[in-house]
Order: C-alpha cells, then structure tokens, then sequence
C-alpha cells in the first residue's frame, strides 16, 4: 500500500506542494511543529533514510537547504531545524522547522488543528523567496 506521501506525490490526495523535481518533493506539513514546518521527501518511497543511494540523500538535504533558506527569508526565525526522525510515515521524510527555540521540534507540539488559510500562505510565502533565490522546481 503506497504511503500517504506517495498518495499525495501521485497526486491522488492534495497537499501543498512548494518543490517538485525528478528525485524530490517539499510540501508544507499539515502539522506544523512550528509555523513553516516544510518536508523534503524523495519521490522513491523508502522507509528509512539510510537506505536511500547517497545521491538521493545528498539531494534531498540540498533541497532542505534551499528550502531553510526560502524559510529563513520568508519568517525570519531564529534557526532553521532539520530533522530526520521517521516514525511519523513509513517513507524518508526530512523535516525543515523555523525554529525560535528547541521546542519546535517536539512533535508531542504539532499543531493538528493548523488553519488551511494560513497553512496555504506559508506555501505560497515559500514560493516567493524559492523563486526570488532563483530555484527553477518551485510548483
């Protein structure tokens, strides 16, 4: 059964896609951990990162990179988190968190009830600052 990440990559589901290109995707999370919490996932579904080819991880985290700059520009945290924890969806996951403290990455924190309004204008804030930085996968 595919993951909810495939599904949505499939485009069988919606999500808010902000990257798309042939190895990867990034999407605002719908539980946001903190405001701009975004995910980087490779299009392979794989459960666990470490079983990815090293040039599927290394470009993932090039696109965490480029997507924690877009944050950074676009919200102005104090830090940019990434994380890869991978418990939450059987499917490599690379979490890019604004972050003001540490807390922000506590998941037992997400927010489940996110406003779809707000949650759309962090995508199309990332949107902006991915393009103005000159990034060519923006969706």
């Amino acid at each position: 059964m595919p993951s909810i990440f495939t599904r949505i990559i499939d485009s069988e589901i919606p999500g808010r896609l902000v990257w798309r290109d042939d190895v990867c995707v990034a999407m605002v999370d719908i539980r946001p951990l903190n405001r701009g919490h975004t995910l980087v996932i490779p299009i392979a579904e794989v459960d666990r990162w470490t079983d990815l080819p090293v040039d599927v991880a290394a470009h993932c985290m090039a696109v965490a990179h480029a997507i924690g700059g877009a944050a950074q520009e676009a919200f102005s945290p104090a830090r940019i988190g990434l994380m890869i924890a991978g418990f939450e969806v059987p499917h490599t996951h690379l979490h890019v968190v604004p972050m003001e403290h540490m807390g922000h990455l506590d998941f037992g924190s997400a927010d489940a009830n996110a406003d779809a309004g707000d949650l759309d204008a962090v995508a199309d804030a990332l949107r902006v600052a991915l393009r103005a930085a000159g990034h060519l996968s923006v969706v």
